[in-house]
Parts: structure tokens; C-alpha cells; sequence
């Protein structure tokens, strides 16, 4: 009788590469009807792929040795075009924004409001020291206003996805400064002019669940502007200013998930209009903001 043929396991490298190609998404428009007397558009679509990252990034390393080793390694080239969309964490580490909640020493009040809620007055502690504003404070919920005039959770203190509840990690202390010196170095080491976007995950507050905002930008504008164009009915356009860097960096967050390790993936196939790029450009003033 014969024996049936042994199975060979895959070598760990084609399993991550599997495993990266199955992460990435894509996705083509249906078609539509065109409307009688004008021009048919030839459907496009956009593409996500997943750049996982098997080590830890530690403080001191460099992000584009990282991310260019794991291209090399699921054999995945930038091309004209792409775009690079990056989770802060990865960044916050590898600049060393990470702290020792064991040095942490709560004040009175941190304290107490950690008890009344069962929360980390560690983190509440290090929340209160970079905030620029405490915008609202109710059910154990600290909403602020960072010193980059981000509006959110705990100033963007996160303990997830770091050690284990020993460390904390802190938002990059300029994500468009980090945003751009990643920018230069893939132009320098690729030949290649590719935006870089920096996203943090965030509730919103008249909505449930988190989604994925724009922190950090480099080489492309933050909002597309069509204000003034006209729609396919004539209508002109009003107030479309569209935020679409955070549309990407939502859209990003389909395949850069928090327990996948995909800290960063790659957007083929968007158009976007090039420019330095400024995080604070989808920052509403305290001026017109309704709610504030």
C-alpha cells in the first residue's frame, strides 16, 4: 500500500508573504448608467496593500530601513503615484515618545478621578500634562485639546499595543515633522515623490465606534477644495471641502488593523495634488466650531 506523500511546511517567509497578500483590499466601482449627452469616465479603482512589520520598532530605529525591508521582502516596489499611510505608534516609537508609567506620580485630583472611574490616574496624570485645553470632563471621559490642537481622548495617551500596561506611548511631538523626514528619506533611498501620511484612531461624538484621522502629512494637501464647481447638474458647489486625508487614513485602517501587525500599507490608484502639506489645515478654529 502506498503511503500518501507528506506535506512540507511553507518557509516563514512565503507564509507572511500570504498572509500580507490576503490583508490587502481593493475595490472596483460599480458601473452607472451615463446620464444622455455626457462623456463616459473609464471606471477606476484604489488599491491597499499591507506592509507588515514583524519586529518591534524600538526607539533610535529607522522607519524607512524597516518599511524598505518588508517591501524587499514581499517583493512589493513603490511606484509613481502611491501613497504611504503610517500608524503614529510606530512612529512615536521609533522617536522615543515612550514613557515608564512606573516614574509617573499622580497628582491629588488625577488620582481621584481615576478611582471614581476605575481608570490609570498614571494616564490620566500624563493625559493632563499634554493638553493644551481640557475641552470636556464628564463619566470618565477627559476630553482635550493637544498642544498640536488635536481635539480627543486623553491628549492621545495609548497603552495598547505597547507592552502590555507597563508604557505608555505619546503622540509624535510633530507628526508633520516626522511626516516629512520620512518623505525625504524614501525620495532619497527610492528615486520616487511619495506623500506620507501619519493616522491615529479616534471616537467622534456623535457617532459610535473609532475610525482613523490624518495627524501628520508630507508631500501632498490635506483637503480638496471644490468649491465653485459645478456638479453634473449645474448646481454649484458650496461647501465641499473635503477632508481627504482623513478619507484615506480611514481608508487605510481597513488593512492597518491593531492586532494584525500592519503598522503602514501603501494607497495605489488615489489622485492627489501635491504640496508640502500641513496636519493643521484640518483643524477647524475654535471660532466657527459649533460645539466647542
Amino acid at each position: 500500500m502506498s503511503k500518501r506523500p507528506r506535506m512540507t511546511k511553507k518557509p516563514a517567509a512565503k507564509r507572511r508573504r500570504h498572509a500580507a497578500q490576503r490583508a490587502s483590499r481593493g475595490s472596483t466601482p460599480e458601473r452607472e448608467e451615463t446620464p444622455k449627452g455626457q462623456k463616459k469616465q473609464t471606471p477606476t479603482g484604489l488599491r491597499i496593500i499591507a506592509i507588515p512589520l514583524g519586529d518591534e520598532i524600538k526607539p533610535g530605529d529607522s522607519l524607512a530601513d524597516k518599511l524598505l525591508g518588508s517591501l524587499r521582502e514581499y517583493e512589493i516596489v513603490f511606484t509613481p503615484g502611491d501613497i504611504l499611510v503610517v500608524k503614529h505608534k510606530i512612529v512615536s516609537k521609533a522617536e522615543g515618545r515612550v514613557v515608564d508609567l512606573a516614574t509617573i506620580k499622580p497628582s491629588a485630583g488625577s488620582k481621584e478621578w481615576a478611582r471614581q472611574y476605575s481608570l490609570d490616574a498614571r494616564v490620566i496624570e500624563l493625559a493632563l500634562r499634554e493638553n493644551r485645553a481640557i475641552i470636556r470632563r464628564k463619566n470618565g471621559v477627559l476630553i482635550t485639546e493637544t498642544r498640536h490642537g488635536f481635539i480627543c481622548a486623553n491628549s492621545g495617551v495609548d497603552v495598547s499595543n505597547v507592552d502590555g500596561g507597563l508604557h505608555a506611548l505619546l503622540l509624535p511631538a510633530d507628526p508633520d515633522r516626522s511626516a516629512r523626514k520620512l518623505h525625504r528619506e524614501l525620495k532619497r533611498r527610492t528615486g520616487i515623490t511619495i506623500p506620507v501620511l501619519i493616522t491615529d484612531t479616534s471616537g467622534r461624538p456623535w457617532r459610535e465606534g473609532l475610525v482613523d484621522f490624518c495627524i501628520g502629512i508630507a508631500g501632498m494637501k490635506a483637503l480638496r477644495d471644490d468649491r465653485g464647481r459645478s456638479d453634473p447638474h449645474g448646481y454649484t458647489l458650496q461647501a465641499s471641502l473635503e477632508a481627504v486625508t482623513d478619507e484615506l487614513a480611514c481608508a487605510a485602517a481597513l488593512v492597518c488593523g491593531k492586532l494584525n501587525r500592519i503598522p503602514a500599507c501603501i494607497i495605489r490608484g488615489f489622485s492627489y495634488e501635491p504640496a508640502r502639506g500641513h496636519a493643521r489645515d484640518l483643524l477647524r478654529p475654535a471660532a466657527s466650531d459649533l460645539f466647542r
